[in-house]
């Protein structure tokens, strides 16, 4: 292998590695679009997403399209309102909240935690396993329909 190629590979294999790097923040669920922290919106309330312990993602309908969301009461209020909410091809990821950006839950299997200060106030964090007081995916969309946070 002559010098030129060498000092090619040299810069060019790290620098790749690098680069990839800096595109995919975190670990993403499969079925997932990467979501931008500090940049992109919520769908219901247009606040940016940066709290890593309560962010959301909603995928399906018609088009099978993502939509991202910075509390779990935002996107299940979004959702209500959704023709398509119940359909078995609709994948509901929640951020798992002693894992925040590196951990996803499904949310109808996901336990939920009330009294945790969300970003808009509905006040739930997604964690794995059933815990003292903690909810259900069905209950706490109950709360939430009775405007109850």
């Amino acid at each position: 292998m002559n010098r030129r190629r060498v000092l090619l590979l040299g810069v060019l294999i790290p620098a790749t590695g690098l680069l990839s790097a800096c595109g995919r923040s975190g670990q993403w669920a499969p079925g997932m679009v990467e979501i931008k922290w500090d940049r992109d919106v919520c769908t219901r309330c247009k606040m940016i997403i940066s709290d890593r312990r309560f962010a959301t993602e909603v995928c399906g309908g018609p088009d099978s399209v993502c939509h991202k969301f910075d509390d779990i009461g935002c996107a299940v209020n979004w959702l209500a309102d959704q023709g398509w909410r119940d359909e078995a091809t609709t994948r509901i990821f929640v951020a798992d909240y002693e894992h925040p950006a590196t951990q996803w839950l499904d949310a109808r299997t996901a336990q939920f935690l009330p009294e945790r200060s969300s970003p808009m106030g509905y006040n739930y964090a997604a964690v794995s396993a059933p815990q003292t007081g903690s909810l259900d995916f069905g209950e706490l969309r109950n709360r939430l329909a009775k405007g109850r946070g």
